[in-house]
Order: C-alpha cells, then structure tokens, then sequence
C-alpha cells in the first residue's frame, strides 16, 4: 500500500531555505520561552507529597480543588486516576529546599483527608527535594548521552556530515517540545521525559531510512549530484513516512483523548514529536546535510589504483 508513486518527483529540497527560517524562528521562540517561563516541573523533579484516594462514587474535581484550598492547599493539583473514583492528589511546598519529617509528613496527610472525608487513603508518596535534583540531573544526561551515542553511530555507519544534520535535528525536536510546555505551562514529568526520549529515537529512525536510501542512490545514480540524489530518496521514502506517522500520530491521539489526565502530557510531547520528527528528518537533517557539502565521495569509496608495472 503506498500514499504516493514510488516515482514522484516532489522537490523537497526546494523549500530548504524557508524551512530553515521557520525552524530557526521556533527553535529561538521555544528557547525564549524556557528562558522567561522555564518548564512546570512535576513532582518527580521538585520534590512533594502524592496521595491516592478512592471514593465510593465518581469524584468531583472542582469540589475537592474548593475543598482542599479551603484547608490551606490552594495550589494542590488534583486529578483522575485510572477510574472516575480514584484520584491522584499532588501537593508541592511552597519552599522545596524544606525536607519535611515523618510527623510533618503525617500531618499533612490527616489534614487533606480531614478536609476529604468521603475518601479512602490508598497510597501515599513523598519525594523529597534532593531526590528530585538527581531525577533532573540523571535525566539531561540520559538526554546528552541518547545524542551523543546517535552522533556516534551515524558518523561511523555513515558520514560525519549525516552525524551532524542529525543531531541538529534531534536537538532542534525535544527544544520544540519543551518550548510547548513552557509557553503553556504544562507540567513536564518523568513521563513526559519518556515521551521526548521516544521521540529522539522514532525522528531518528525516519532520518535514517532517508540516508541509507541517499547512500543506495550514490551507487546507483552515478551522475546525479547531491541535491538530487536527496530529492528523489525523500520521495522514495515519501509514502512509508507517511503511513508510519499517521498510524503512530492516529494511536497516540486517542490515547491523549481516552487516557485520561495522567497521560496528556506524555500523548501530547509524542504528538508534538512525531509531526516535527517527520519534518526535521527532511528539513534539518536532509538540508543540513546538503549544506555541509555531501557529495558521493563521502559515501562510496574511492577504488586505489594498483600499480601491475613489475
């Protein structure tokens, strides 16, 4: 099944300068708006209390937000979780450099469901302050490492100038992605974390099925220059692209739409992700690559003359 002609001759490359603009003009608003708003953090990374409540029938949520602002948690966030009669209460210190004790802890707990006394305790988590600094510095390395392991790999599989266009490209990915949650201040867990790590890999998964297809096309199109041998290897690829994001893009919209609360961030960061992963691949990577002055000599070696004089 294919969407398009395996023949087609769409010239991508063409727009490789207005693309450019447009990606660079996100990428510096997304990088703004981290630097004026920074990102939502969630309770993995700053550290609270989370207590897990069951009601004998579905929740209201409004009424025990008005409930628990009533009794000194105005900033409390409260959700569904699994069921319309479980829900995941999240309550952050407004000072979280403060390690609160077991006695604090307790009171805290007995406060919320005095003040929720239709619900069931069924669990309670706290995470202290330190704990979420180490969550935050051992997830940026795994992002670090996730690049550099990639760069690494396409350099040796490939050329270093596909390395480079496509780590712009996955660094271009998640900043937009985070540029999102900072400008509308959505929370950025550790879900979402695993939502952008995803990302990082299914944009270079796209990136290089076009550059094993660009480096089959140098072999074969002996005459072809650079530009054109990606053009017509985009349009190669043009129709498994498609068929690949849009099944993806269908399954993570409903679970954005059916998964309730707990996942939106994760489905959102994954929307976001498969719809600018398909565009960077071309339009960062690919032009990128192009920019850097691929040429066939990059990609096929060049035979050594042998000397047969005795």
């Amino acid at each position: 099944m294919e969407f398009f002609k395996h023949n087609t001759q769409i010239n991508f490359m063409a727009q490789r300068k207005w693309a450019a603009m447009v990606s660079l003009i996100l990428f510096l608003f997304s990088v703004g708006a981290l630097l004026v708003h920074g990102l939502n953090w969630g309770l993995d990374f700053t550290g609270g209390t989370q207590i897990q409540l069951a009601y004998p029938q579905a929740a209201d949520l409004g009424d025990i937000r008005e409930k628990l602002a009533a009794a000194g948690f105005p900033e409390a966030v409260v959700i569904s979780y699994g069921t319309s009669k479980d829900v995941l209460v999240t309550l952050v210190p407004e000072d979280k450099s403060v390690v609160l004790d077991n006695a604090a802890q307790e009171k805290m707990v007995k406060t919320v469901t005095g003040a929720l006394q239709d619900a069931k305790v069924v669990q309670v988590n706290y995470i202290g302050p330190q704990v979420g600094k180490e969550m935050a510095g051992k997830s940026l390395m795994a992002i670090c490492f996730a690049l550099l392991g990639t760069m690494v790999y396409i350099a040796f599989r490939f050329d270093m100038r596909f390395a480079i266009g496509s780590t712009v490209a996955l660094i271009h990915d998640p900043v937009l992605i985070l540029g999102v949650f900072s400008y509308f201040n959505i929370e950025f867990n550790l879900i979402a974390l695993a939502a952008v790590l995803t990302v990082i890999g299914y944009s270079l998964n796209d990136t290089i099925v076009i550059f094993d297809r660009v480096r089959e096309n140098f072999r074969k199109m002996r005459k072809a220059e650079a530009l054109e041998v990606m053009n017509i290897s985009i349009n190669q690829t043009l129709s498994r692209t498609i068929m690949t994001s849009a099944v993806t893009l269908t399954v993570v919209l409903c679970l954005f739409l059916l998964g309730g609360s707990l996942l939106h961030g994760f489905s959102l960061a994954l929307m976001i992700g498969i719809l600018v992963g398909t565009y960077s691949s071309i339009y960062v990577a690919g032009s990128l690559t192009i920019a850097l002055g691929l040429s066939r000599q990059h990609l096929i070696p060049q035979l050594k003359e042998v000397d047969s004089r005795p």
